[in-house]
C-alpha cells in the first residue's frame, strides 16, 4: 500500500509524484487510461507532458486501477476540474484529500473544495496551489505553494508532511481564497496572452494582469474569503507566472486567440487541458451571483463563446465609465 497516491498522470501529477518520491516514500501514480499507464510504467517517463529526461524514481508505481488508490494515506488529486466529481464519487475516499485541480465546476458553480466536501463530507479536504510549472518541480528546482485546509492546524501539519527538499509549503486556513486564486488566474492568463498575441503591448498586459487580480480579490471577498490570500503565492504569485510565460497553457492559448486563430483549432492541437476555457463562464456566473463586477472575466468568457471579437472586447474594456478609484 502506497503512503501517497497521485490521481492524474499529466504534467503536474507526474511532477508531484516525482517530488514526493524524493521524501523516500512509496508513491502510487494513477493514469486514467490503461494504455497511458502501461506506457509510463514501461518508459518511466511522463512524455509528452514532461521532457523525456525526467524519469520516475523507483519508488513511484504506476496503475490504471482506481481501486488501488483508495487506501492511501494522502490522496493528491490532479485531474481536470470538470471530471473530478466523477472520479471522487467512484472512489469515495474518506482520508486526506489534497486538491490540485484549478477550476470551478461548470455545472454547479462550486469551487473544488466545496464540490469535494459535498460528496465526501467525512474526508479532510485540502487545496494546494501556487506559482509552479510542472517541469521545474519535477527537475527539483526551488518552488513554493500554499496548502489550505479548513483548520490551520491541519494545514500546518500536512505542510510539514508533504514538503520536500525543493518544494516549500505555506499553510493557510482560507480554502476559498486559495481555490479561487488558482481557478480564476487561468481566465486572466487567457486575457494576458490574447493581449500579447494581438500585439497590444506590455503596458496592456500589465494592466490586464493587475486589474484581473482586483477582480479575483473582489469575488473572493464577496464569497467570504480573505483578500490577503490573493496577495500571496496562490494569488499574485500564480497570476504573475501564468500571465507571462509560454509554458502556461492558458497564456499560450490566449496568444493564439490574439493572433486570430479560432478556439476549436487551438484546442484540436493540444493534449493537455487549458482550465481557463471551462472556468471563464463559471467564473462570470460566480461574479454575477455575488453581485461583483468582473469586466475582464466577462470579456474572456464572451470571446471564448464567440459572442464577442477580441477587438470589440478590448474596445469595451477601454470605453468603460471612468473609475472613481483604483481600489476595489
Amino acid at each position: 500500500m502506497a503512503d501517497i497516491c497521485v490521481l492524474g498522470a499529466g504534467a503536474w501529477g507526474s511532477a508531484l509524484a516525482i517530488a514526493q518520491a524524493a521524501n523516500k516514500t512509496e508513491v502510487l501514480l494513477w493514469a486514467r487510461r490503461p494504455e497511458q499507464a502501461a506506457k509510463i510504467a514501461e518508459t518511466r517517463t511522463a512524455s509528452p507532458y514532461l521532457t523525456s529526461d525526467l524519469t520516475l524514481p523507483k519508488n513511484v508505481r504506476v496503475t490504471a486501477d482506481l481501486s488501488e488508490t483508495k487506501f492511501a494515506k494522502f490522496l493528491i488529486v490532479v485531474t481536470p476540474a470538470q471530471v473530478t466529481r466523477e472520479i471522487l464519487r467512484s472512489l469515495a475516499p474518506t482520508g486526506n484529500i489534497i486538491l490540485c485541480c484549478k477550476g470551478i465546476e461548470r455545472t454547479t458553480g462550486l469551487l473544488m473544495p466545496q464540490m469535494a466536501k459535498e460528496i465526501l463530507p467525512e474526508a479532510n479536504i485540502f487545496v494546494l496551489s501556487g506559482p509552479n510549472f510542472a517541469v521545474e518541480v519535477a527537475s527539483g528546482l526551488p518552488a513554493a505553494a500554499t496548502l489550505a485546509a479548513e483548520h490551520l492546524a491541519n494545514a500546518v501539519h500536512l505542510a510539514q508532511e508533504l514538503a520536500t527538499p525543493s518544494l516549500r509549503l505555506y499553510p493557510s486556513a482560507d480554502l476559498k481564497g486559495v481555490a479561487l486564486g488558482g481557478a480564476l488566474k487561468n481566465v486572466i492568463a487567457i486575457a494576458a496572452g490574447a493581449v500579447d498575441g494581438a500585439g497590444l503591448g506590455e503596458n496592456a498586459r500589465a494592466t490586464i494582469t493587475t486589474r484581473g487580480l482586483a477582480e479575483i480579490a473582489r469575488i473572493a471577498s464577496a464569497m467570504g474569503a480573505e483578500r490577503e490570500t490573493l496577495m500571496g503565492l496562490a494569488g499574485l504569485g500564480d497570476l504573475m507566472l501564468t500571465c507571462s510565460s509560454y509554458r502556461s497553457r492558458n497564456y499560450s492559448l490566449g496568444v493564439e486567440l490574439g493572433k486570430g486563430r479560432t478556439l476549436n483549432n487551438i484546442l484540436s492541437e493540444r493534449s493537455g487541458v487549458s482550465e481557463g476555457v471551462e472556468t471563464a463562464q463559471a467564473g462570470l456566473a460566480l461574479a454575477a451571483q455575488h453581485g461583483v463586477e468582473a469586466p475582464i472575466i466577462s470579456a474572456v468568457s464572451h470571446v471564448l463563446s464567440g459572442q464577442l471579437s477580441l477587438q470589440k472586447a478590448v474596445a469595451s474594456l477601454m470605453s468603460r465609465p471612468s473609475p472613481t478609484t483604483e481600489l476595489g
